[in-house]
């Protein structure tokens, strides 16, 4: 984990959570500022986020907050759920390498570790998040088919699709603790099922594992609509 994915996921947070608006400047320094970082991490950060949809660079290159529906969001999810269905078959029907099996093992052994603390803390959501983008970037690479990956890479770039960014943003609280347990349990699951070659299972538990993904957009939106409620001037288009 790295000062970069920290800012990544604080910078996801403030956006999903309606504190920056569409078309609200992005200004680097005064991110900067609020997160406590240099400007570097934050370019770097607002970089990744409109590779990813989120942000969008106006006529003088000026970062800004794009203008994105739910609909958007849940559409894409729902197309990842699809894709790494297929990802995780292939790879239960080709086998997994030994070295596969230890990295992914790895994957599984760090969020256990990060998952034991209660609550979580921001360094070790950021470490978990890590984690998480590694064990499916490790199948979507063994899976071999380079047209499904260049497929997820297009679906990643729109809002909210790639795999840790419709993770729970609030670690602290206990129903958002619970659904990353859960997510987890899915990534066990996932991994013996592709272990041991139940490519049905495989598939079905990669496209069921997006129901996490789903419930946190809803979670995500029921707080935003509440901070609405209580600032009336804070707007963020939702469907």
């Amino acid at each position: 984990m790295t000062l970069q994915d920290t800012v990544l996921m604080q910078l996801r947070d403030l956006i999903l959570s309606g504190e920056f608006s569409p078309g609200h400047r992005l200004a680097e320094q005064q991110l900067a500022e609020r997160l406590g970082a240099s400007r570097t991490p934050v370019r770097t950060a607002l970089v990744t986020l409109e590779q990813e949809g989120l942000v969008e660079t106006n006529e003088t290159g000026k970062f800004m907050v794009r203008q994105f529906t739910a609909q958007e969001v849940i559409d894409a999810i729902a197309v990842r759920g699809h894709l790494e269905g297929m990802a995780a078959r292939l790879v239960a029907e080709h086998g997994i390498s030994r070295q596969l099996q230890g990295e992914l093992q790895a994957c599984l052994d760090e969020g256990d570790r990060l998952l034991k603390a209660d609550p979580l803390t921001l360094a070790s959501y950021a470490a978990y998040a890590t984690m998480n983008d590694r064990f499916h970037a490790l199948i979507l690479q063994a899976c071999g088919n380079r047209a499904l990956q260049r497929a997820v890479e297009l679906n990643d770039k729109l809002p909210f699709a790639p795999a840790s960014a419709m993770l729970p943003m609030q670690g602290t609280v206990a129903l958002d603790r619970d659904w990353m347990l859960y997510a987890h349990r899915q990534h066990h699951l996932l991994f013996a099922a592709m272990r041991d070659g139940q490519s049905a299972r495989a598939q079905a538990l990669a496209s069921e594992h997006t129901e996490v993904a789903q419930m946190n957009m809803r979670l995500a939106l029921e707080r935003r609509s509440e901070s609405v409620q209580v600032m009336p001037a804070m707007r963020l288009v939702v469907g």
